[in-house]
């Protein structure tokens, strides 16, 4: 009987590290690279290769090792040793579990170690390591003048030297302290902090070169970072928006036009191909609406309510050969991508999560109701883990022949119809031991496997705006950005304590008080008998969008009809 493959390979294996036995010359053991201890932050490794000489089964050869050529080791506490694991796209450090008798050579030769040609990382045990900037060689080549400062630096550390340099010449009683450790070098040293990473030696470069940050930099990564401390999820939402935009304020405009006079058809197809560009999306934003006198911010409200209602409600426009193009289906808050490839094809989804972020950037609306199975695994979260209910499947027919599975018995018929839609979808037939996990694994697969290419182009649409590190970072921004629809529900009470009525000495035109009070109390009573649909669109009209402002003024005016405030003329 013929061996398998991998009984080949084995094989192989085995007869390869027979011959290195018996071979002094073998070549050294796979190369060992340093990494951080635990929680540290992962910088770039030294790579050295373990030695081949001494006793293979002597731990000491390999700690003699690394602290030879890693000295900073020793304040360690000790090592451990990792490799990676996993697919290409999903690679992970994992431990290397150490035997009893420690790490010895033999131990990382066995083939069960499953170590063969792999990078090792090498991690100290009990503490991180400091990381000060010093070179771990001497400085090297002529000494040459700084062209700002006229200091003499070494060739090796000008780099250095000029990332740190002020540019105020030396003096002349300055220039004769220099040798060896001088003032100016403690000085300059001073200027890095000692929180700043070192980059370590590598085969391309001849010394250690540190990252060196002055102060005003320092003041304002901290401020960039603010909103990772911040308690509340809406202010730090606030801070990193505000700061996303500060850092591209100098970057090319983003120019968004629409006509107003085209067909509904043709302002979406403008909308779907200025988000298909690639673009530095947070970058300032200028909207025009041709065919209409509004300007201001009241344009950018219209754009971005324009958005947000295709993307809940669909597009006019026949994408995918089903009438109005619907991005998602299902009930309110169970709303999924929808399951149609011609749009998955188009990377139509990637264009919707753009969009999402976008509006999220420049405080609109947002889409409400979207299952929180698929939030859950739209932000990298393990889809076997999903919590999804029945209502989660918008189709059906697919739905009734799932919620068979809930039935004590099954007739011959509907095992067959279960039966047919679980085979179709690469499942086992119904039985009756597999009746509860099969009816999991087709709900499962209904809501997140068939729009797991949707989800995933939705997540690049997200990371394109560059919100992305914002959701993760914050989970609880998550809800700011795709809300429940009960969050959506208006009450009469929400808008009356944001609205500021008219006082007595406004600067509204000439009304008697009657006039006023009886105009006021119709608005008050019209509002307070509203439904939440209602409310909404009043919301709307009067500030562009379903979302509730700081503040809704009420101004009495002599016009015979309302006009919105968001309507500006020029």
């Amino acid at each position: 009987m013929s061996k398998s493959c991998p009984e080949l390979l084995r094989e192989a294996a085995n007869l390869i590290e027979e011959a290195l036995s018996r071979n002094p010359t073998a070549p050294a053991a796979p190369v060992a690279t340093a990494a951080p201890a635990a929680q540290s932050p992962q910088i770039p490794a030294a790579q050295s290769r373990t030695p081949v000489q001494g006793n293979d089964h002597d731990p000491m050869v390999i700690t003699n090792k690394l602290m030879e050529v890693f000295p900073k080791l020793q304040q360690g506490g000790g090592f451990e040793f990792l490799k990676l694991v996993g697919s290409t796209r999903s690679r992970n450090l994992a431990l290397l579990q150490c035997p009893s008798t420690g790490y010895t050579l033999s131990y990382l030769k066995d083939p069960s170690t499953m170590i063969g040609q792999a990078t090792i990382y090498i991690r100290p045990l009990q503490q991180d390591l400091p990381l000060d900037c010093e070179s771990s060689r001497p400085a090297s080549g002529p000494v040459i003048p700084c062209i700002s400062c006229h200091k003499e630096v070494p060739f090796s550390e000008m780099k250095l030297h000029r990332l740190s340099c002020n540019g105020t010449p030396m003096q002349g009683s300055e220039r004769e302290q220099e040798g060896g450790q001088s003032e100016e070098d403690d000085s300059e040293t001073a200027l890095v902090s000692d929180s700043v990473p070192v980059r370590p030696e590598t085969s391309a470069e001849s010394a250690v070169v540190p990252a060196v940050i002055v102060n005003e930099e320092l003041d304002r990564k901290e401020t960039d970072s603010e909103w990772k401390l911040l308690k509340e999820p809406t202010q730090a939402a606030k801070v990193f928006k505000e700061n996303l935009l500060r850092e591209h304020a100098t970057g090319k405009p983003l120019r968004m036009k629409m006509d107003v006079r085209d067909s509904e058809e043709d302002r979406e197809r403008e909308l779907l191909l200025f988000y298909k560009q690639q673009q530095e999306w947070a970058c300032p934003l200028h909207c025009t609406l041709v065919g209409d006198v509004a300007i201001g911010e009241g344009v950018m409200r219209y754009f971005m309510t324009t958005i947000i209602s295709k993307l809940q409600f669909g597009f006019s426009l026949d994408l995918g050969g089903m009438g109005r193009t619907l991005l998602f289906e299902g009930e309110p808050d169970h709303l999924v991508p929808a399951a149609s490839e011609a749009l998955t094809e188009s990377n139509l989804f990637r264009v919707a999560g753009r969009m999402l972020a976008h509006t999220f950037l420049h405080d609109g609306p947002h889409v409400t109701g979207l299952s929180p199975a698929v939030i859950h695994v739209l932000f990298n979260g393990d889809p076997e883990m999903a919590t999804v209910v029945t209502e989660d499947c918008p189709d059906l027919h697919i739905r009734s022949i799932i919620e068979l599975l809930e039935h004590e018995e099954l007739t011959p018929e509907q095992k067959d119809t279960v039966s047919d839609l679980s085979m179709s979808w690469d499942l086992p037939a119904v039985t009756k031991t597999n009746r509860r996990w099969l009816h999991n694994k087709l709900l499962l697969h209904a809501v997140v496997g068939r729009t797991m290419r949707q989800i995933k182009q939705l997540r690049k649409g997200l990371k394109d705006v560059m919100v992305w590190p914002l959701l993760t970072s914050r989970p609880d921004v998550v809800p700011l950005l795709f809300p429940k629809m009960a969050d959506m529900q208006f009450t009469p009470q929400m808008l009356l304590e944001k609205i500021t009525w008219p006082v007595e000495d406004s600067d509204d035109e000439d009304f008697d008080l009657d006039t006023t009070c009886r105009i006021t109390g119709f608005l008050r009573m019209f509002i307070e008998t509203a439904s939440s649909g209602t409310l909404a669109q009043l919301l709307t009209f009067w500030v562009g969008w379903e979302m509730l402002p700081p503040e809704l003024r009420v101004e009495i005016s002599g016009e015979p009809f309302p006009r919105p405030p968001h309507a500006l003329k020029p």
